[in-house]
């Protein structure tokens, strides 16, 4: 029945969808009826394993919604599960590559199989729209798939080198490391949790996997999926809990390597306590981002507006790659401002079950006092051109609502330009040279993604010279910033929006999961 359905990506966004809405209304009943509200324990070992202390998630929705109740592991916990991935390492590791593809497709066959269900999870424990949440749920399968392809590919990351004599051979192979620590955000609970522990597998590796404390529920499905597609016991395991927990276990000496997603200081701080270790292990972190959009005076204003309004406001701008800074050219400026304005005017903001809604909620209370924060400042030190309201009254009071926020006249060294917020706000600059705007948008710690709108071959080549982001976008109406897709677009992080110099997505990420070996054999 659903392989007749649109796929639903992050671009494709004038499909008819009417089809996938009809068949989502069911799922998202069954969802609440039999999958919200249950306990979870932690799987180690191919086992559940309950947990002492328990903590109650509720939606972002609705906080009358429960999502469920996960164990917080303790040291204890988090030690269990990373001697359970070790014990099963070895033999994992020993399997034909081939072997370990055919198991990880299998694991990307079952995602497909649940997908709906994954993506209904999604927006009750994030408060994703539908198409956020269902295109999640297919970039998983997808991003499973191309590592799958890339191990195959790659021919196992095997390569014969040349001979010094001719009766001397040299192979050079890249090897699992042992047991990698994954710890997932929130934003993503899906695709790059998937992103991690897949490349991780496929590689050779055991995994012992943190979902965010926000996003339990999804962790606990995708851990589901993994069993019910035969990968062995104990090696993909997964722990629920808080901080601490993730602390532990990126710190536990038994962990060969840590694959992160989250905040730039959090990301810093894992790589800084493994520099002073006895050796290195390797931190494959994507740490958040500031990203630039540039609409010059040749831009197509209509598809600026729109591209800007689906990267800055979309998942409540919850996203790395969210456009939250635009410099626009002085000849256009108020037009284009007037466009956006309008565009975000017309964002419906509230139950994300509901298929018209784009904007859901901000994940929590924090989230909700940096935004108000933010408006605030913009206030004092600018001009908040639209939003930079809580929304109360109805559905609205059920969780944090707010409208989205556009500022200008903001000095050019001020925070709100530089830091990243995570929310649903976006500062404005006028520029009459771009390359002095590129300048500015590159003067920022981070470096993920950027994005221009213009007409003129001459700024795009400027542009594409000088950006310092490791994912670029020119005049896309489905999104300034934002859209990735496996083996499409990588996304790797420059800067402070990461650390190793390659991206996830791309054909040059799973090998940081494995370790060179030089093989010479002398055959008498």
């Amino acid at each position: 029945m659903t392989a007749e359905l649109p796929r639903v990506t992050y671009s494709n966004i004038n499909a008819d969808f009417t089809a996938v809405h009809s068949l989502f209304d069911g799922v998202l009943d069954d969802t609440r009826a039999q999958v919200l509200g249950r306990d979870h324990a932690h799987l180690i070992a191919g086992q559940p394993v309950a947990s002492g202390a328990m903590a109650t998630v509720v939606s972002p929705i609705d906080r009358d919604i429960v999502i469920g109740r996960f164990g917080v592991a303790d040291a204890a916990m988090v030690d269990r599960a990373v001697q359970a991935a070790r014990a099963a390492q070895p033999a994992w590791a020993a399997r034909p590559w081939q072997d370990r593809v055919a198991i990880l497709r299998g694991f990307a066959d079952e995602l497909s199989r649940r997908k709906f269900t994954l993506a209904a999870a999604c927006l009750f424990e994030v408060g994703k729209s539908r198409m956020e949440a269902i295109g999640e749920a297919e970039e998983a399968v997808d991003l499973v798939r191309y590592y799958c392809n890339q191990m195959e590919e790659n021919h196992g990351f095997l390569r014969q080198m040349k001979r010094a004599f001719d009766n001397e051979e040299t192979i050079d192979r890249l090897r699992p490391l042992g047991v990698f620590a994954v710890i997932a955000p929130f934003n993503f609970p899906l695709a790059l949790s998937a992103n991690m522990a897949s490349a991780a597998m496929v590689a050779g590796n055991a995994v012992v996997y943190k979902p965010s404390d926000r996003a339990g529920l999804t962790g606990a499905l995708l851990a589901e999926a993994a069993q019910a597609a035969g990968i062995p016991d104990g090696v993909l395991n997964m722990i629920t809990g808080d901080g601490a927990t993730g602390r532990a276990l990126a710190g536990h000496a038994g962990i060969d390597g840590i694959a992160f997603t989250g905040s730039h200081a959090v990301g810093m701080g894992l790589l800084r306590d493994v520099a002073a270790g006895p050796f290195n292990r390797p931190v494959i972190a994507e740490m958040g981002g500031k990203n630039p959009t540039y609409v010059t005076a040749s831009a197509d204003l209509d598809v600026a507006a729109a591209g800007m309004a689906r990267s800055a406001f979309g998942l409540q701008g919850q996203k790395c790659s969210a456009g939250s800074r635009a410099f626009v050219a002085n000849a256009v400026y108020d037009d284009f401002i007037a466009r956006l304005i309008e565009r975000a005017r017309a964002v419906r903001i509230g139950n994300p079950a509901d298929a018209t809604v784009f904007m859901g909620p901000l994940i929590d209370d924090k989230a909700l006092d940096r935004y108000l924060r933010a408006c605030d400042e913009a206030r004092r030190d600018g001009r908040l051109l639209f939003g930079g309201e809580r929304l109360t009254g109805g559905f609205h009071d059920r969780g944090q609502y707010v409208l989205p926020a556009i500022v200008d006249g903001l000095p050019d060294d001020h925070r709100l330009h530089r830091d990243e917020l995570f929310l649903p706000f976006l500062t404005v600059q006028r520029f009459d040279d771009l390359g002095d705007a590129i300048a500015l948008g590159n003067a920022v710690d981070y470096g993920l993604t950027a994005g221009i709108y213009t007409r003129d071959p001459a700024d795009l080549a400027l542009f594409t010279d000088r950006a310092q982001a490791g994912v670029l976008y020119a005049n896309r109406a489905s999104g300034a910033t934002t859209g990735a897709w496996p083996g499409i677009q990588t996304f790797c992080g420059w800067k402070g929006s990461g650390v190793s110099s390659k991206g996830g997505l791309g054909p040059y990420y799973l090998q940081q999961f494995m370790r060179e070996q030089s093989l010479t054999l002398w055959h008498d």
